[in-house]
């Protein structure tokens, strides 16, 4: 039996609006029945009614959490590097978000409100829903909505009437995008524009996609003058020196180097500091602080760095949001956060020991067996971590390297930011 056609949300934001919300709550009923619908929702909104419904969130009634305080919303705000962006995400997104009676929206990435702007009304309709400052606008406390589902898929959702998951929020339309850290891939936040449902418009999503884009280029900018910085700082002080040395920023971004080949980023430990350290990719060293960073003297001036070595490896992408391999039983033991697409690749190794051509993980991650360009690039970086636990032709660990995946409770929260076609069908629960 062939499946029902997924909806278009353009051609729903053409038709009348009171018809597209009719059409999207039968969509909604069928699946809170279980009975079979006419139209399938879009694969965005379908994957997080089945976490909704797995977590037990309530369709028919909203749940509020207690917002945060004034004072902590002010801490948020002065810690979070979003901050330093909000003029540029006013400039262009207030003045839309008011005219189209909408309003901007900034969250942290726990989904908390850190700043609002935009039509006065369509604030205090916004209140009278919970979506305050300070409020919880995660997917597990309010439903399927631009800010929650942005966070957990890390790309521009756009929700709209029924598609919200939980029917009190179904007068509303909302397009979020998530704002990342560009010097480590942390999610940072996301940007939000929301409204009355009679003012959705698709185009609505590229307009917040580029926003966010245009944020995290700001940040990019600014770390590129950060570096510079350090540099000037750095330069004399690695003139004087004998032997290898770098100057890193505080995520491991090379300022400058000394007697040896030059690398974009180190491998760092969350807990630096001054004195003798063993790092992954350089062995052990002297780390010493600078205005801005650190420089790293390496103990063997005439050597070369130790290779990683490890009798166990363990893949935890038992978070939806957060994700580590740990490299056990060598010189030291390290942990190392992830990037989503390095997540991605290193479940695909982890559940396939014979190996994998890049041929193979381009299927895999792509659905498409000539995208290798992408995969070879992505795992050039994770072995300068990994060095010679990740060989190639295929790409595989090494057989006598124990490798252990910790895997989420269920199965829908395997990366559910991933759009691998392998990585899909293991949240669905077939074999990846």
């Amino acid at each position: 039996m062939n499946a029902p056609p997924t909806i278009d949300l353009a051609r729903i934001s053409a038709m009348d609006q009171a018809q597209a919300a009719r059409l999207l709550k039968g969509v909604r009923d069928a699946a809170l029945s279980g009975r079979r619908p006419h139209l399938l929702p879009r694969p965005v909104i379908g994957d997080s009614w089945g976490r909704m419904l797995l977590g037990g969130v309530d369709p028919d009634h909203d749940v509020r959490a207690r917002p945060l305080g004034e004072e902590e919303v002010a801490e948020r705000r002065r810690a979070s590097p979003l901050a330093d962006v909000l003029p540029d995400l006013r400039d262009i997104l207030v003045s839309v978000a008011d005219a189209a009676q909408h309003i901007m929206v900034v969250c942290d990435a726990d989904g908390r409100v850190l700043w609002r702007e935009g039509s006065a009304a369509v604030l205090r309709r916004a209140d009278a829903l919970g979506f305050e400052l300070g409020a919880d606008w995660s997917e597990g406390v309010v439903g399927t909505n631009g800010v929650g589902t942005s966070l957990v898929v890390r790309r521009p959702v756009q929700v709209f009437s029924a598609e919200h998951f939980v029917q009190t929020h179904h007068a509303w339309t909302c397009t979020g995008a998530p704002v990342t850290d560009p010097r480590d891939g942390r999610l940072l936040g996301v940007v939000d524009v929301s409204g009355p449902l009679q003012t959705v418009h698709p185009a609505m999503v590229a307009l917040v996609d580029s926003v966010a884009k245009l944020a995290e280029a700001r940040l990019r900018d600014r770390h590129v003058t950060a570096l510079d910085r350090l540099r000037a700082v750095a330069a004399p002080v690695l003139a004087r020196l004998d032997g290898r040395a770098c100057a890193v920023d505080a995520h491991g971004w090379t300022a400058a180097v000394t007697g040896m080949p030059p690398v974009d980023r180190l491998a760092l430990p969350k807990s630096l500091a001054a004195g003798r350290t063993w790092l992954p990719s350089l062995g052990p060293c002297l780390v010493e602080p600078l205005p801005g960073g650190w420089l790293l003297r390496l103990d063997d001036p005439g050597g070369t760095p130790q290779p990683v070595t490890a009798t166990r490896l363990v893949l935890d992408v038992s978070s939806p949001r957060r994700w580590t391999l740990s490299v056990l039983g060598g010189a030291r033991d390290w942990t190392h956060d992830l990037s989503p697409r390095h997540a991605e690749l290193l479940y695909l190794l982890c559940t396939s020991r014979a190996g994998r051509t890049a041929s193979d993980l381009a299927e895999d991650m792509f659905g498409d067996p000539a995208r290798t360009v992408t995969v070879r690039a992505e795992l050039s970086r994770v072995r300068r971590y990994l060095g010679g636990l990740l060989a190639h032709r295929p790409y595989r660990f090494p057989e006598d390297v124990d490798v252990d995946v910790i895997m989420p409770e269920r199965s829908a929260d395997l990366l559910p930011h991933s759009t691998a076609p392998t990585v899909r069908a293991a949240r669905q629960g077939a074999e990846p």
